[in-house]
């Protein structure tokens, strides 16, 4: 079972991210959804096409570990990456938003 224990925490994480959206009402939770999910899929894509350039020059490899599910969505691809990277993304937007609205609520 602890072959799931970094997908797992990626997950938690992303439902943390959902509640911290929610109560301060910033992106999906703001009447921003589609925008919101166009912005995260956007960064994601982007990432996995930079992953899969350096996977292609044998820069990014899979190591070995314990807490990996061992799924992959391509060679040396594992699914985790994809929800990692929706993380990254998401967490920079919440972020991004919120230092905006916090800079303009300042200014006031």
């Amino acid at each position: 079972m602890t072959h799931f224990i970094y997908l797992t925490m990626l997950v938690v994480s992303l439902a943390g991210l959902v509640g911290i959206d929610h109560r301060h009402r910033l992106a999906l939770f703001a009447g921003y959804r589609l925008r919101t999910v166009i912005a995260i899929g956007v960064g994601v894509a982007v990432f996995s096409v930079w992953d899969v350039v350096a996977i292609s020059f044998g820069v990014f490899f899979q190591g070995p570990g314990p807490y990996q599910s061992g799924l992959m969505v391509g060679p040396e691809f594992p699914v985790e990456e994809l929800f990692f990277l929706t993380l990254l993304c998401y967490t920079s937007l919440l972020m991004y938003l919120g230092a905006s609205r916090f800079l303009e609520a300042k200014k006031r």
